[in-house]
């Protein structure tokens, strides 16, 4: 028994309703609420259309737990936030801001991809063939084994599937994927979620691997509904600064790996190039001598990374004194300041406090917390730190520095760029093996490592 049902729902978080709201209830958007109208079709038991009566349960013991079959990208980095390879038959969602250069990243795995011998499918919906030809020229990614098409309709798209039979499958993007059947307009809820689910029959029925760019609200989540990432089984940010070559790579979802990975790419005239030492690139133009000037060892996945911080403090004309950050937390900041004032007895209470990390690079793990403290005090006294130290640690209210993870792998990327003394909690020196040619300093407290690091 099929029925016709209307209802109103929010273009911004899936929020349903039954009647029109002027404001979204869920997300207090204004004028986010729209119009459909679905048929449902009640099926139950052995008549919906998803009950399969060969399917039985089985005891978890007997159930094969071998390593997912992957496919190398061809794209090291790529490889790397994927968890080793893009698997047969995986739904990835892949979102960014406009420009930063996702169609550049999705054409140049399609390009490798051939290399392998995989029959690659580019559907782009928001550019016409020639277009996507110019970018390929460009980008050098041209193969007789890559297809592009251009298309929004989902049942050509589908058509064309079944006539080419690609094992890659990219969609650029998922918001100007239209069916004929759903009444409402492209990138709307219902339009985003059924073309969704068309394509993850497509990627797990016939076990094609497939890719699709998604576009973002101002506040940089994917656009539409939120069920869209749990449908997916992976979900990939690609991020950056317009005024920096450099992009990030960063998965938020993975159910084949880790969610801890990142991918570093540069831009370039002939499209994205990977970063192989991120720390080169970050400490290239760091100045030396400088007070309020910092290394942190900080890590990213597996990955050691050595990032620059800088700290500026002034004498504020304010009653109340401006407190900003730019890639670190500026609660974590006010917290650290707290914790100089109260332990430290600094007078910070008429000083204006701007911190950056150099580079653009965003790092959200506590270690970082020994190296702000330390640019913040070297900035206030105007005392440069020595150029070869390298600092990492976290920071707690009493004003104790306490141990953090992957301490020899952030040691040996300073080694490895030539740093001659590292200031890191006491606590982890323990269970490794240190290397030569590098001088380890263990501190319990920030007043001694600002001995340490301001003598």
């Amino acid at each position: 028994m099929a029925k016709v049902k209307t209802k109103f729902q929010c273009t911004e978080c899936g929020y349903e309703a039954p009647k029109w709201y002027g404001k979204c209830p869920g997300c207090q958007s204004w004028n986010s609420m729209i119009e459909e109208t679905e048929t449902v079709v009640k099926t139950q038991g052995r008549n919906s259309p998803l009950f399969d009566s060969k399917d039985k349960p089985l005891p978890i013991i007997d159930i094969d737990s071998g390593q997912e079959p992957r496919v190398q990208t061809g794209i090291g980095e790529l490889n790397r936030v994927l968890g080793g390879g893009i698997v047969p038959g995986s739904l990835v969602l892949v979102g960014g801001d406009p420009g930063i250069g996702k169609s550049t990243l999705m054409l140049q795995t399609s390009h490798a991809l051939t290399h392998s011998g995989l029959r690659v499918l580019y559907v782009s919906g928001e550019e016409s063939v020639k277009q996507t030809k110019l970018r390929a020229d460009r980008l050098g990614a041209l193969s007789p084994e890559l297809y592009v098409l251009c298309e929004t309709n989902m049942e050509r798209i589908e058509e064309a599937v079944d006539q080419i039979q690609p094992h890659f499958l990219v969609i650029d993007s998922i918001q100007t994927v239209y069916l004929p059947e759903v009444t409402s307009a492209p990138g709307s809820v219902a339009q985003v979620r059924e073309c969704t689910s068309r394509f993850m029959r497509i990627a797990k029925g016939r076990g094609i691997a497939t890719v699709l760019v998604g576009h973002v609200t101002k506040e940089g989540a994917i656009a539409g509904p939120r069920m869209l990432e749990h449908m997916v089984d992976c979900v990939l940010y690609f991020e950056g600064e317009r005024h920096h070559t450099y992009r990030l790579l960063r998965a938020v979802k993975n159910r084949f790996g880790s969610t801890n990975e990142i991918g570093i790419f540069e831009m370039g005239e002939d499209g994205l190039r990977e970063v192989g030492n991120p720390s080169e690139l970050f400490l290239s133009e760091r100045p030396l001598g400088v007070a309020g000037s910092t290394v942190v060892a900080s890590m990213e996945g597996t990955r050691p990374m050595l990032v620059e911080l800088q700290a500026l403090i002034s004498t504020t004309h304010f009653p109340s004194p401006r407190r900003m950050a730019t890639g670190i937390d500026h609660h974590r900041l006010n917290l650290i300041i707290a914790v100089l004032e109260k332990r430290m007895g600094m007078f910070l209470q008429t000083q204006d406090a701007y911190l950056n990390v150099a580079g653009g690079v965003r790092l959200d793990e506590p270690a970082v917390d020994l190296a702000v403290a330390i640019s913040i005090a070297s900035s206030l006294r105007d005392v440069p730190t020595k150029p070869d130290d390298v600092i990492f640690g976290e920071i707690g209210l009493t004003g104790e520095v306490r141990a953090v993870s992957r301490a020899e792998q952030r040691v040996k990327e300073a080694a490895k760029l030539g740093f001659k003394r590292v200031i890191l909690p006491e606590k982890s020196l323990k269970g490794w093996k240190h290397p030569r040619g590098i001088q380890l300093i263990g501190v319990n407290t920030v007043a001694d490592a600002l001995a340490v690091a301001l003598d």
